[in-house]
């Protein structure tokens, strides 16, 4: 019989199954608990975070008016740990090739009507180019699990490709990497790459409908899946990725395995998940999302979305394009601080557009818009979209950017970096609209910077970008 224990490497006792449906027990006996709410809040205000099982206690809680307070406080601590900054990223796909089975993804092997493509250096070249006429700075690659078309070599060379490509004065300098679980050596071989977070999905935490959703492949391994972040972090990777998609088994499961997650890496290596993604199970080609009956509605994604801020107020938190406009804007203040912008989810769709009959796409986009567009909507909105990779190039990762964070010293390098990355993309790649508002902004932000030499030292900066063609400054 396995017992629940953080500090164990055995994925039974680090998401223990038995230990969830206590939890789950605990916080639904508790949810009209105003005295142990009203605790829970406060202890939360302190800014360390909460437990799963104090987190679950929010999170299945239905007084109204302790709800308000909870989505006031996670707003609060997003604002005290990310500032009005949002992190833009794209995800590139290199490979629909895939052997395993999984019944929610339409890359599954049995899928003859998808067309399968993989991207040859050249196309990878043209793809970069395409992102980089946008303005992108940070990537999420992604690939099918499949060792004879995507083999850990082919990876490597398309990394060594993204980073080689200087376009104008676009440059790709964070590579963050969403592929299947491998060793301890494939993972040592992506650090040595360059690559900057390590991403994979758990799907659910749930054993037995994890087997149930994943019938064949290798991925059907629940075990070896689960332990994937410890093999990562053996292999040297500090900066690891965790996230569930949220429709596939009960959300409040999900949420206190998620966090039991954090705890175990916290427990084991020190550092809890540099992120942690947020998706909803959405509409893809052989995918019907009415065969699943675990989805959520807005309602509760967004308390998911504000009871995760609060029990890890360090993590940075992602939301896809799979996500509309109207959702994206509302979990934006309240923990989201990483969004994808002008994404395609097909492989080979930045450089030309596919054709209708030869869709490759993983789902359905929800929010089609460009990232010129996107960066305007965030700046109307008073945020400012930060196209920073400072932290990563700098070392600052693992535990040494988790103590700046949990400080909140962080704040001194990330404001005054995401600006100068601002002022790149306005200069370089930004609509007359966009830069007009951009400009404005970047004025007024200026003046929220404490420290006066910093201040000076960032406008001098900006009118090297300006007036003498300079790029690429960080604190």
């Amino acid at each position: 019989m396995y017992h629940y224990d953080p500090k164990s490497r055995n994925a039974e006792e680090f998401i223990n199954h038995e230990e969830i449906l206590e939890t789950l027990d605990y916080a639904e006996a508790n949810k009209h608990n105003a005295e142990l709410i009203d605790a829970l809040i406060e202890k939360a205000k302190l800014r360390k975070g909460l437990s799963h099982r104090e987190a679950s206690v929010l999170l299945a809680c239905d007084i109204e008016e302790k709800n308000e307070e909870i989505y006031r406080l996670a707003e609060q601590i997003k604002k005290d740990f990310y500032g009005n900054r949002i992190v833009m990223f794209a995800p590139l796909y290199l490979s629909n090739y895939c052997i395993n089975g999984c019944t929610y993804c339409p890359y599954h092997l049995k899928n003859k009507h998808i067309p399968r493509k993989k991207l040859s250096q050249e196309e990878i070249k043209k793809e970069v180019i395409a992102l980089q006429d946008m303005g992108h700075k940070r990537l999420a690659l992604e690939a099918g699990e499949d060792p004879k078309h995507n083999p850990i070599e082919y990876i490597l060379e398309s990394i060594k490709t993204i980073y080689s490509i200087k376009h104008k004065n676009g440059a790709i300098r964070r590579v963050n990497v969403n592929i299947a679980a491998t060793t301890v050596e494939n993972y040592r071989k992506l650090k040595e790459a360059g690559i900057g977070t390590y991403i994979l999905f758990q799907e659910t935490y749930h054993k037995d409908s994890y087997k149930e959703l994943h019938p064949t492949g290798p991925k059907s391994d629940y075990a070896y899946h689960t332990e994937a972040m410890d093999r990562a972090m053996e292999g040297g990777i500090d900066d690891v990725g965790c996230g569930v998609l949220f429709g596939l088994d009960k959300y409040r499961y999900e949420f206190a395995g998620l966090l039991m997650h954090a705890e175990h890496l916290e427990a084991v290596w020190g550092v809890g998940p540099h992120t942690i993604s947020v998706p909803r199970l959405c509409p893809a080609d052989d995918i019907d999302v009415n065969d699943f009956d675990n989805s959520i509605n807005d309602d509760i994604f967004a308390k998911i979305v504000a009871c995760i801020r609060i029990a890890v107020p360090y993590t940075g938190m992602i939301i896809s394009t799979r996500e509309s406009q109207k959702t994206r804007e509302r979990v934006l203040h309240l923990g989201i601080s990483q969004i994808s912008g002008g994404s395609r989810t097909s492989v080979g769709g930045y450089a030309e557009e596919e054709p209708a009959d030869e869709d490759s796409s993983q789902f359905d986009l929800s929010d089609r818009r460009t990232l010129d567009e996107i960066v305007k909507w965030l700046m109307d909105m008073d945020y400012i979209p930060s196209f920073c990779t400072a932290c990563y190039r700098a070392g600052r990762t693992g535990d040494r950017f988790m103590s700046l964070c949990k400080s909140g010293q962080i704040q001194n390098c990330c404001h005054p970096n995401a600006l100068m990355t601002l002022k790149e993309y306005l200069e370089d790649y930004a609509a007359p609209a966009t830069k007009e508002v951009g400009e404005k902004l970047i004025l007024k932000e200026i003046q929220n910077i404490p420290n006066e030499k910093v201040k000076e030292r960032v406008l001098q900066y900006l009118d090297e970008m300006e007036n003498g063609g300079k790029r690429d400054f960080r604190f």
